[in-house]
């Protein structure tokens, strides 16, 4: 398993759910996610360092993000890290990238994305790019993470660009 491509110091935050969903929808464990991070921490840890906007730190991810934590994050209640984290990139104008997965989405949800999106935060959710002709799920799955880092102006090689024309083969 190749754990690092790109030389950023990276903050992981896993929250309750967020351990369920590692082990239920992909390969990895728990563990194993933990030590692809420079640095763990507990959702429950509001002590950490990203909790704190005298923290110098570029932007975050949310992958997946909830709807339970897009609320969160909209009404700026900061129940946990993740939340507090997010409330910190909003307030300190830091990058904030939201991977939604909802479907179909109520007005509820559309009224918070659309809030967050004023603020400058940016809604991505990970749809598959059909373009690319995937043979694989980790085919969508290497798309969305290179579109992701692209908001942060990270370049990754697994990433296929959009050629023009008929993407062939």
């Amino acid at each position: 398993m190749e754990t690092k491509r790109l030389d950023i110091e990276t903050h992981l935050i896993l929250s309750r759910w967020a351990k369920t969903t590692i082990v239920t929808e992909t390969e990895y464990t728990v563990e194993q996610l933990q030590d692809m991070a420079d640095f763990y921490y507990e959702n429950d840890n509001l002590s950490a360092p990203v909790a704190s906007g005298s923290v110098k730190w570029d932007g975050m991810i949310v992958a997946p993000c909830s709807m339970k934590t897009l609320a969160c994050i909209a009404s700026g209640y900061t129940e946990g890290l993740v939340a507090r984290a997010a409330d910190v990139a909003i307030k300190e104008r830091r990058r904030l990238v939201l991977l939604t997965r909802e479907c179909p989405l109520n007005p509820i949800h559309l009224e918070n994305m659309l809030n967050l999106t004023r603020l400058g935060v940016t809604i991505m959710p990970p749809v598959p790019a059909f373009y690319t002709r995937p043979e694989t799920v980790e085919d969508i799955v290497n798309q969305t993470v290179g579109r992701t880092l692209d908001q942060f102006g990270l370049e990754i090689d697994i990433l296929k660009r959009w050629g023009g024309g008929y993407y062939g083969r």
